[in-house]
This record gives C-alpha cells, sequence and structure tokens, in this order.
C-alpha cells in the first residue's frame, strides 16, 4: 500500500476515474496496528480499487476535510468525490472490512 505524504499528492490520486481507496490511520492507533496484520489479502482480494495509506497525524487538514473522526477508516473515491466511508467504529475485523468493501456499488 502506498503512503500519501502530501495534499497535492492526495488530491491527485483521488481525482482521477479509478476507484481509490484511502485508509486513514496514524502509528501511535492499537487499533491501526490490529487492521495491519488483516489488511493485506484483503487488498489482494480487492484489486480492484487502487490502495493507499494517509497517516492521519500528517494530514490532519486532509482528515478533516473527509470528516475522518476516529481510526482506521477506509474512505473510497472516484472523480475527486468521496463515494462511501466505512468509519473507525465498523472497521475492527476483516470480515467488517469486506463486507463494506461488498457492498460499494461504485
Amino acid at each position: 500500500m502506498e503512503k500519501i505524504t502530501s495534499a497535492e499528492q492526495f488530491n491527485e490520486i483521488i481525482g482521477g476515474p479509478e476507484e481509490t481507496l484511502i485508509k486513514f490511520q496514524a502509528g501511535w492507533c492499537p487499533d491501526c496496528r490490529r487492521m495491519e496484520m488483516f489488511i493485506d489479502p484483503i487488498e489482494e482480494e480487492y484489486s480492484r480499487f487502487r490502495w493507499y495509506d494517509v497517516d492521519r497525524d500528517a494530514l490532519p487538514e486532509i482528515a478533516d476535510k473527509y470528516e475522518v473522526m476516529g481510526i482506521p477508516s477506509l474512505l473510497i473515491f472516484k472523480d475527486g468525490e468521496k463515494k462511501a466511508h466505512l468509519h473507525s467504529a465498523n472497521a475492527k475485523t476483516p470480515s467488517q472490512v469486506t463486507d463494506f468493501l461488498d457492498s460499494y456499488n461504485g
């Protein structure tokens, strides 16, 4: 999963026609570390998405703009618009993540 390190890079990545999944996390977050243990096979299975990682603390203005109030959160973008958002409270297990991705009708 490629890391996004600037607002410019973020805007360029989400602006395209591809379905892009952005994972917001932080190094100090225990639930984020737990997600790291199960996300790789999900990323492989759902390869229709371009997957990226954002450190919420490094880009707080982006997190605020897209209403990322808790982490980890998964957001799907297409053509510069947020299309779906899996909030942190519902992103704690592999099945919660796959259910979210299965229900997305981009």
